[in-house]
């Protein structure tokens, strides 16, 4: 088991969009492990590869008794229907915001062998799916909260015992904002 140290809130890491995979080979079979066994180490139900420091455009995720990852995913939303709940985040540990996602997603992309992969989730898989893909797009799930929201969550994060004074945060508005939820991408 290689557990990992998880980047938190205010590394600029978070922030820098992950560069698509082009190699499958045992490095990449290796960053999946290491994603697992840190994921599941934390009680996480998914971990990107920017929160291990390693921008590339891979996660990992455990719902419901499906343990998976998925390389350089794409989104699709089959419906407008949309949930509300609670989200948190291993970067952001212990602290829960209720954040709008869409309720259901099919998501493509590829194992750690190259091999094409399809997840179709709706609840639970989807805000997981939706949560981890924002991680590669540099986006945090507090960028997603309204403007209260977002104020109410800074705020919670200055008074984290893990925040670190010294690193200001980087509040960025979700670059779907006006298209919250991403469709067309």
């Amino acid at each position: 088991m290689t557990v990992q140290p998880i980047r938190l809130f205010g590394d600029p890491v978070l922030r820098t969009p992950a560069d698509p995979v082009v190699d499958f080979d045992a490095e990449l079979r290796k960053l999946v492990a290491d994603l697992t066994d840190t994921m599941r180490e934390q009680s996480g139900a998914g971990l990107a590869a920017p929160q291990l420091g390693v921008g590339l455009r891979v996660f990992t995720f455990d719902i419901d008794d499906v343990l998976g990852h998925l390389v350089n995913p794409v989104l699709e939303f089959p419906d407008e229907e949309e949930q509300d709940g609670p989200e948190g985040c291993l970067s952001i540990p212990g602290l829960y915001f209720d954040t709008k996602r869409r309720q259901n997603v099919i998501a493509k992309g590829f194992s750690a062998f190259g091999d094409p992969v399809q997840i179709v989730g709706s609840g639970l898989m989807a805000r997981c799916v939706q949560h981890e893909t924002d991680h590669l797009d540099g986006v945090l799930f507090v960028d997603r909260l309204d403007p209260e929201g977002r104020k109410e969550a800074m705020k919670a994060i200055r008074q984290a015992e893990w925040y670190d004074q010294a690193a200001p945060p980087v509040v960025k508005l979700s670059p779907h904002l006006s298209n919250p939820f991403g469709l067309g991408r």
